[in-house]
């Protein structure tokens, strides 16, 4: 996806104004901020081509959160779906504690996997 087809998908708040970028094959989505059902109606519109596309591997880094609701994980899940529907890897990057913990009690972590870098979801098979 190009970057100028961002411009479209435009927040508010401009620091939480999702990063995407290409390393190796792969396409890292950084989210910052609150990931929110609001946050995510925005996102999802730019996530469909990414997970939907040609990537050998799709990041999801959410380093970068403050909060994560139901409405993110249903985000996660669908891009992982979508993902791997092609055989592409997917990864979650996440130490947030309270957002780990919402995976581990949705039962959702065996699903996601989350890592705690960049580096490690980038080497992952």
């Amino acid at each position: 996806m190009q970057t100028d087809a961002l411009n479209e998908f435009a927040f508010e708040d401009s620091d939480q104004q999702p990063r995407v970028y290409g390393h190796n094959g792969a396409v890292i989505v950084e989210l910052h901020g609150e990931v929110d059902l609001l946050a995510c109606q925005r996102i999802a519109p730019l996530l469909d081509p990414i997970t939907g596309g040609t990537a050998a591997t799709v990041v999801i880094d959410l380093t970068h959160t403050t909060f994560f609701d139901c409405s993110g994980l249903g985000l996660l899940v669908r891009a992982r779906r979508r993902t791997k529907a092609r055989d592409a890897r997917f990864s979650v990057v996440c130490t947030h504690p309270l957002t780990l913990r919402i995976l581990r009690l949705t039962g959702l972590t065996p699903l996601l996997l989350p890592v705690s870098t960049l580096k490690e979801a980038l080497q992952q098979k």
